[in-house]
């Protein structure tokens, strides 16, 4: 028997999945959820083998409720947009289904998952999302605290700093490690606003108090925060041509 979750904010679409898992014997829906919070519970607490997820939800959007997941289940995206579906499919998700969904697609998409969970105990969806997840940049970054879920806004973000596999996010009343790259980051949130410095720095363009020289080649930044971070030869180059320098 395959556990199944629903995140969805819009009950009538959850009504609708429920009702067509009901002509699969193999699957048991254990929860349904309407925003990622509730999903995020949901999973940590029945452990599912499948979870039918929408990407629009209030509070936190299904791409970031399954970045705060370290093992995450398979999952079939639910969606009334297809500008997602790029970014889905890269990611190994098992299918992406656009609104109204059509019952001899969704027969598929179970299909899909049957053929897979025959194939492997543990189908791989571990690289999700910590990519841009729309058209346009994200505003915020959501990490794991001592198991709370914060939401850090963009406009707080002192500076962040890599840290091997981690990063780690300062803020004015304390710093936030997060499993991800500096790439990633750089990727997500809004270039006009944010600047790569250096290999290990990524900086928000409005802490720069100013720039002072360092060693051959490089500088320091020094921030309004009262942080100094490192800018190398090729992160210089890059505030120029943003400042105009």
């Amino acid at each position: 028997m395959h556990k199944v979750i629903i995140v969805d904010d819009e009950p009538l679409a959850r009504q609708l999945i429920k009702a067509y898992l009901q002509s699969f014997l193999d699957m048991e829906v254990v929860a349904e959820c309407g925003d990622g919070f509730e999903g995020f519970k949901a999973i940590q607490q029945h452990q599912p083998h499948l979870v039918f997820l929408d990407v629009q939800m209030p509070k936190v959007n299904g791409f970031e409720m399954l970045e705060l997941i370290d093992n995450p289940p398979s999952v079939i995206f639910t969606t009334a947009f297809d500008e997602f579906a790029l970014k889905a499919f890269e990611a190994h998700a098992i299918d992406y289904l656009l609104k109204p969904i059509n019952k001899e697609r969704f027969a598929k998409a179970i299909l899909k998952f049957q053929t897979q969970a025959i194939q492997t105990q543990k189908p791989a969806l571990e690289n999700l999302v910590q990519e841009k997840v729309y058209e346009g940049y994200q505003h915020r970054i959501v990490v794991k605290d001592n198991g709370l879920i914060r939401i850090i806004p963009s406009q707080d973000i002192h500076y962040i700093e890599a840290s091997d596999d981690y990063i780690r996010i300062y803020t004015k009343d304390a710093h936030y490690l997060k499993k991800s790259t500096l790439t990633l980051v750089e990727q997500t949130l809004d270039p006009k606003h944010f600047v790569r410095v250096h290999r290990s720095y990524f900086i928000p363009v409005a802490q720069l108090l100013r720039i002072e020289p360092y060693e051959k080649d490089s500088h320091i930044a020094l921030l309004h925060c009262g942080a100094k971070v490192t800018v190398s030869k090729t992160g210089m180059a890059k505030l120029k041509a943003l400042l105009g320098w």
